[in-house]
């Protein structure tokens, strides 16, 4: 596929919230018309549809050339290569199952791409973000190792997930793919891992521990700053609720990396607290199993935003061995490495990212 930021064609694209829809136009990879925002009542299904129809109609006539297609993200349950929305939480109006992407393929006459957040989210970092980025650097350093498959979770309202398996999203065949989400939490295995991993978890974690109720919790910025410091607290409770988002979600993401076997990013909007939750994760992820003492993982994880660590994955620890018998050498690395680091291109810039580089793979 030509470079997204070389593909002169024009797609549209929405980002779907519970409470407004924002749309924009893509071309070369980059932005170029202004965002048109459409507030929405989430339980008025002709309100919503009105909205998504004027805020395409919109974008259309401020396009530099016709758009190609359209491609966004949207949320699930939805079976998404057939552009069928299922029962939505955030946005009740849905419910029964709507076809929004035949509709607006009849009513614009282009083709409708709908998947995902996190599956574009990953699919973004992949073709344009932490991937790429990454292997630059291991080649800028002499290291001929490259990696081709990525696993992208986002951690914010809740804990979500995308895989793209060498350029390829991977979708599944109930468009269910990744859904990391409902994995068992570590700390609480009668929960799912969401329930660790999430605004509610850190809000939640730091209420138990400050002694205080749910609904005095600060919001999960304003316990990173009181974590820091920077803000009034009690920075332990703070701390500690970071850290425990850490211990689940290393252990909900060493199981699927047992599977996906390469490099993860993370995004969303509790990525920026990384800091105070990295450590706990990568320390889980890279931790034994109690009863049997194996590894939870084949391979040793790599804290990227760390610069030793960074350093340490990225050099070129292969040597050459001989191959009995003959006068060959064979070269070898025999440090089985994954990394996990955060968003290059932020959450919102990858999921439109990943959007546009979605449909123009597919037409």
């Amino acid at each position: 596929m030509m470079s997204i930021f070389e593909d002169k064609r024009v797609v549209m694209t929405l980002d779907a919230g519970g409470t407004s829809f924002r749309f924009h136009a893509m071309q070369g990879g980059k932005q170029v018309t202004e965002t048109i925002k459409n507030l929405i009542d989430g339980d008025d299904l002709q309100g919503c549809l009105d909205a998504i129809f004027e805020g395409f109609e919109k974008t259309r006539e401020r396009c530099p050339e016709p758009p190609v297609a359209i491609s966004f993200a949207f949320p699930a349950p939805a079976d998404y290569p057939a552009g069928i929305i299922g029962d939505l939480y955030n946005i009740p109006g849905f419910r029964g199952g709507v076809p929004l992407g035949p509709m607006l393929e009849a009513k614009f006459g282009i083709p409708v791409f709908i998947n995902n957040d996190g599956d574009l989210f990953a699919y973004g970092e992949a073709i344009a973000g932490f991937l790429p980025k990454l292997n630059r650097e291991l080649e800028e350093n002499g290291n001929p190792r490259r990696f081709h498959n990525l696993f992208g979770v986002t951690f914010g309202t809740g804990f979500g997930g995308g895989i793209v398996r060498r350029g390829q999203l991977h979708v599944g065949d109930n468009s269910m793919a990744g859904e990391i989400w409902c994995t068992m939490n570590a700390v609480d295995p009668d929960s799912n891992a969401e329930e660790g991993v999430s605004i509610r978890a850190v809000k939640r974690e730091y209420a138990r521990l400050a002694g205080i109720s749910f609904d005095e919790s600060p919001d999960p910025y304003d316990i990173e700053l009181i974590a820091f410091g920077k803000k009034e607290g009690d920075a332990e409770a703070a701390k500690e609720s970071y850290r425990l988002l850490g211990r689940v979600a290393g252990a909900a993401m060493a199981q699927a990396m047992t599977l996906i076997d390469g490099v993860a990013v993370i995004g969303g909007g509790l990525s920026a607290a990384y800091p105070l939750f990295m450590p706990s994760l990568i320390e889980t992820m890279g931790g034994k199993h109690k009863g049997s003492g194996n590894p939870r993982l084949p391979s040793k994880p790599f804290d990227l935003t760390d610069p030793a660590g960074h350093a340490e994955f990225i050099k070129d620890h292969s040597k050459a061995i001989d191959v009995p018998g003959t006068d060959k050498k064979l070269i070898y690395d025999p440090l089985q490495r994954l990394g996990v680091g955060i968003s290059v291109l932020g959450t919102s810039e990858a999921i439109t990212t990943g959007a546009y580089a979605f449909a123009l793979s597919n037409i």
